[in-house]
């Protein structure tokens, strides 16, 4: 599906250059695409979770093997990302297994396997609203959660000069999956859209 999307950006994009066009004709063509058809029918699958499991599990199977997408109304989200994500304090930390090289990678290994790659001298494409707020706020109540959500590990928490904990941002690992942008707490992290073709690939077996 990934690969569709690009191919109807890429049309609109060609059709607005040629024919001086606005670049709602994607939309359009997205709206009008076996994508939007297929994203209207599972719209409340996630959002039917907010129920409770076995709740959701009802709903979405009603919605996919009765209904077949034609539930009569959308079920909504309960709140954005960014407001779901609690205190540290509220929680224990996740002693996570180290990768073992068969079903699980360590970071390098996966990126490597993405094919991502991006020039070291383009313009970083991630930027902080505000650069205080990683080391004022997001570390000591969140734990440092840009570290964490980050698959990539665009983002870490490295001394200074003086040994103070400093936010480290390793745009050039960046998968482009957007996750900064939605989960961070303060909605500090702007992501914008980088250089073109440096992003990961993605093969076609």
């Amino acid at each position: 599906m990934n690969m569709q999307y690009r191919m109807l950006a890429a049309e609109a994009a060609f059709h607005a250059l040629r024919e001086d066009l606005s670049m709602e004709t994607y939309w359009d063509n997205l709206k009008n695409s076996w994508i939007w058809e297929e994203l209207y029918r599972a719209r409340n699958y996630r959002p039917a979770f907010e129920y409770g499991l076995v709740p959701g599990l009802a709903i979405s199977a009603l919605e996919h093997y009765v209904l077949k997408g034609k539930f009569p109304f959308t079920l909504k989200h309960g709140k954005p990302d960014h407001e779901e994500t609690d205190v540290a304090k509220l929680h224990c930390p996740i002693q996570y297994p180290k990768p073992d090289e068969v079903l699980s990678f360590d970071v390098p290994t996966s990126l490597h396997r993405s094919n991502t790659n991006h020039e070291h001298d383009q313009p970083a494409h991630l930027h902080l609203r505000d650069p205080k707020i990683p080391e004022v706020i997001n570390l000591p109540e969140y734990a440092g959660p840009e570290s964490r959500y980050c698959p990539a590990r665009v983002y870490e928490y490295n001394p200074d000069d003086k040994g103070q904990p400093k936010l480290q941002i390793n745009a050039q690992n960046c998968l482009h999956c957007k996750a900064c942008d939605i989960k961070d707490p303060k909605q500090n992290i702007e992501w914008t859209v980088p250089e073109g073709g440096g992003g990961p690939k993605y093969s076609v077996m």
